[in-house]
C-alpha cells in the first residue's frame, strides 16, 4: 500500500483505551451476521441491539454510568423480527429509529431519564418495505426526515412528522449495500451488489449520475466527504480491500484508488466532516485506520492505525459535540467487542503540549437545531447544518439557503409506486416532534367532497387542532400521489371505528342518517371499496374520538379477493383509558373491502392473539422473578434486626 505522509495537525493521532470501569460489561450483544454497526451513540444513550428470541429488541444505556449491565435490563422491543440497524436523530438525543427483519421501521421516544421498563409503545411506525430493511439513517440538516433501505432493493424517505413516505427511489436491480445523505441533504449516494455507485435526488426519487465502482460484488461502503465527492470502502476483482475518491461529476474514474490488505472483513467508514478525516474500522478485526481527504487536491493521505488484538462487531461514532474538547479527543467509538459479551469506549487523541481548548482542531459543528422543516425541504429548499462553536456553544453562522430543481415527485417517475400501509402514534402533550393533526377527510381520484363525521366523546382533541384539516402539509399531497391513485378508478374512503366488527356499522349508520344515501353494506361488493382508518383498538365506543369519513364510488369493479390488511395495537380496557388520558392516539390505515370478513384477517387477528399470550406468559415470569428477589431480601433484612435485637450496650453489628 503507498503511503502518503505530510504535515498535518492529525498526523499523531492515537487511540487510547479506557480502564475497565468505564466499560459496558454483561451486554449481551446481537449474533447476526448482518453488516452494520449494531449500535447508535449521543451524548446521552447508548443504543445496542441485542441476542433475543421471538423478536427483536435493542438495550439503551446511559453513556455516563458504565459499568456491569444487568441481564435484565430494561429494553425496546415491538419487532416482530430482528433488529438489523438503529439510529439517534441528530436533533433530539431521546428519538431513535430501528430497521427490523419484519420489513418495518419503528421511532421510539425514550424517557428523559432513561428506560425504567421494557419500551413497547412506538411513536411512529413505518410500513412500507416488502422485505427486511436494512439500515436507516435520518436527514444531516432538515428535521423529521428518515431514510430507510430495504432488502426489496428500494430506498425509502420518510416524513416522521406525518408518519408518511415522501418518495420510493426503485431504481437498483440487486441489494443494496449502503446509503449515505449529502452534507446539505440535496443527494444520497448508495453501493449496490451490481457494482454501480448512484447519485439520487431524493426528492424527485430519480438517478443523477451512474458509474461502475469496486469490482467485486462483495460489499462495499460510501459515505459524501463534500458537495461532489464520495469515499467509498470496497473489494478488488482479486477479493484486495481498497478505498476510493471519487468526484460525482467524472463518472468512470475514481481520483484516487488503493489497495490495504487481502483481509475478507467488510471495513465501514466513519467520517469527521469537521477535521476532514475518515476512519476505516473492519468487521472481525481489531484495527482502525484512519486518513485525511484534501478534498481540493483530491488526495488521500494516510495518518496511523489503532491497532489491537480483540475483533470487533461494530463501533459507534459519538457526535462532535459529545466529545472531550479540553482532553484534545477529536473522536469517540464505541466498540462492540465479538469475542466477549463487552462494549469498550476508543478514544482518539491528538497529542498537544498547550493546554485548553485548541481552535485549530475544533472548528464549529453540526447542532441540534434543524435548518430546515419536513415540508421546506420536500418543497425543494436545501441548507446545511447549523454550526455551534463547542467551546461555549454559541451559534456561529447561518447555513446558506439554496433552491434545488427537485419538486414534489409525480406519479408518473416512479415505475412501481408502492403498497403502503401506514401506523402512526401521536402524543398530544409533549410530542418529541411537532406531529399535525390526524387527517380527518381524504380528496378522491374522482373528485368527489369527503363527508366527515364525528361522534361525541368526552375526550376531544385539543382545541389549537381546529380547522388544522383545511392545510395540508406536502408530504400528504405526495403519498396521495404515490398510493392514493388506483388504475381501476376506485375512490378512497376513510372510516374511524374503535373495533374491526363495527367498521361496516359506524360507516353505515353514519352514511345513511346523515345524508340519507344508501348504506355501502347495501351496494354490491364488486363496486364498492372502502379505506378505513382504525382510531383505538378497544371493543369500547366511548373510547377516544371517532372520525369518520367515507367516499363511495362505483366507476370500475373491485376484485373480491382483495384481501384485509388490518393490525390492532395490544391496549385493551383500562389500559386504552391510560392511553388517551397520557395522550398518544394510533392511526392506523387499513384496506378492507365491505362483504364477508376474508380468512386472512382471521389469521392475522389469532397471530396477534397468540402473540399477546407470550407477551403475558414472559411477564408473569418476570413478576416471578421479582417476587424471589424480593422475598429474599425480606428474609435478609428481617435476620438483620434479630440480630440488631440480640446485641448488648456498646456492641457492634459488624
Amino acid at each position: 500500500m503507498a503511503l502518503r505522509l505530510r504535515s498535518s495537525k492529525f498526523r499523531h493521532v492515537f487511540g487510547s483505551q479506557c480502564r475497565r470501569e468505564h466499560t459496558f460489561e454483561n451486554v449481551r450483544i446481537t449474533r447476526n451476521t448482518h453488516d452494520s454497526n449494531f449500535c447508535s451513540v449521543n451524548p446521552r444513550f447508548l443504543a445496542i441491539v441485542t441476542e433475543s428470541s421471538g423478536g427483536g429488541s435493542f438495550a439503551i444505556l446511559d453513556v455516563n454510568r458504565p459499568g456491569r449491565v444487568d441481564v435484565n435490563c430494561p429494553k425496546v422491543c415491538g419487532h416482530a423480527g430482528a433488529v438489523l440497524d438503529v439510529k439517534w436523530s441528530p436533533f433530539n438525543d431521546c428519538i431513535i429509529a430501528s430497521g427490523s427483519d419484519d420489513a418495518t421501521v419503528k421511532v421510539w421516544t425514550i424517557p428523559d431519564a432513561g428506560l425504567l421498563g421494557t419500551l413497547t409503545d412506538w411513536s411512529a411506525d413505518l410500513h412500507g418495505h416488502s422485505r427486511r430493511v436494512a439500515y436507516v439513517d435520518w436527514h444531516t440538516s432538515a428535521a423529521n426526515i428518515l431514510m430507510s433501505v430495504g432488502f426489496d432493493f428500494k430506498i425509502m424517505i420518510w416524513n416522521v412528522e406525518q408518519a408518511e413516505p415522501i418518495t420510493c427511489i426503485d431504481s437498483h436491480s440487486d441489494t443494496i449495500y449502503s446509503a449515505s445523505w449529502g452534507r446539505d441533504g440535496s443527494l444520497i449516494a448508495s453501493t449496490c451488489k451490481d457494482k454501480k455507485i448512484r447519485i439520487m435526488d431524493p426528492r424527485l426519487a430519480k438517478v443523477a449520475v451512474e458509474f461502475e465502482g469496486h469490482q467485486s460484488t462483495k460489499t462495499s461502503k460510501v459515505v459524501f466527504v463534500s458537495d461532489n465527492q464520495i469515499f467509498t470502502t470496497g473489494f478488488s476483482r482479486a477479493s484486495d480491500r481498497q478505498y476510493a475518491l471519487w468526484d460525482v461529476r467524472k463518472s468512470g474514474h475514481p481520483l484516487s484508488l488503493t489497495d490495504i490488505d487481502c483481509a475478507s472483513g467488510i471495513l465501514l467508514p466513519y467520517y469527521d466532516a469537521d477535521t476532514k478525516v475518515v476512519y476505516l474500522a473492519g468487521k472481525g478485526d481489531g484495527n482502525i485506520r484512519y486518513f485525511e481527504i484534501d478534498t481540493e487536491e483530491s488526495e488521500i493521505y494516510f495518518l496511523n492505525t489503532y491497532q489491537s488484538a480483540l475483533p470487533q462487531r461494530g463501533l459507534g461514532m459519538m457526535p462532535k459535540r459529545g466529545i472531550d474538547p479540553f482532553k484534545n479527543e477529536v473522536a469517540r467509538f464505541y466498540k462492540l467487542h465479538a469475542s466477549k459479551n463487552l462494549v469498550e469506549p476508543i478514544s482518539m487523541i491528538v497529542p498537544r503540549k498547550a493546554e485548553g481548548f485548541q481552535h485549530d482542531v475544533y472548528p464549529p459543528t453540526a447542532s441540534t437545531i434543524p435548518s430546515l422543516t419536513a415540508d421546506e425541504w420536500t418543497s425543494g429548499i436545501n441548507r446545511g447544518p447549523i454550526l455551534i462553536n463547542l467551546e461555549n456553544g454559541t451559534i456561529l453562522d447561518k447555513p446558506r439557503v439554496s433552491m434545488s430543481s427537485a419538486v414534489q415527485p409525480q406519479l408518473s417517475s416512479l415505475s412501481k409506486p408502492p403498497q403502503i400501509t401506514t401506523y402512526r402514534a401521536i402524543n398530544r402533550t409533549a410530542a418529541p416532534f411537532s406531529a399535525a393533526p390526524p387527517t380527518t377527510q381524504r380528496i378522491s381520484p374522482e373528485g368527489h367532497a369527503p363527508v366527515v363525521f364525528r361522534t361525541p366523546s368526552p375526550m376531544s382533541a385539543p382545541s389549537q387542532w381546529n380547522g388544522s384539516e383545511k392545510h395540508e402539509p406536502a408530504s400528504i399531497k405526495n403519498i396521495r400521489r404515490l398510493s392514493g391513485h388506483r388504475e381501476d378508478g376506485d375512490s378512497d374512503s376513510s372510516v374511524s371505528s374503535s373495533t374491526p366488527g363495527a367498521l361496516t356499522t359506524a360507516l353505515t349508520t353514519a352514511v345513511t342518517t346523515a345524508h340519507g344515501r344508501p348504506s355501502p353494506a347495501s351496494l354490491p361488493l364488486a363496486s364498492s371499496h372502502v379505506v378505513h382508518h382504525v382510531n383505538g383498538h378497544t371493543g369500547d365506543p366511548s373510547a377516544g374520538d371517532h372520525l369518520v369519513s367515507s367516499s363511495v364510488s362505483s366507476s370500475k369493479p373491485v376484485s373480491s379477493s382483495r384481501f384485509v390488511q388490518a393490525r390492532f395495537g395490544r391496549s385493551n380496557g383500562p389500559q386504552r383509558a391510560n392511553t388517551i388520558s397520557g395522550g398518544a392516539e394510533h392511526v392506523s390505515a387499513v384496506q378492507m373491502v365491505i362483504g364477508q370478513p376474508s380468512a386472512t384477517s382471521h389469521t392475522n387477528l389469532k397471530k396477534a392473539y397468540f402473540r399477546q399470550l407470550e407477551e403475558i406468559a414472559s411477564l408473569q415470569e418476570q413478576l416471578q422473578v421479582k417476587d424471589r428477589r424480593i422475598k429474599q431480601l425480606e428474609m435478609e433484612l428481617s435476620h438483620m434486626r434479630e440480630r440488631e435485637s440480640d446485641l448488648r450496650p456498646g456492641e457492634s453489628n459488624c
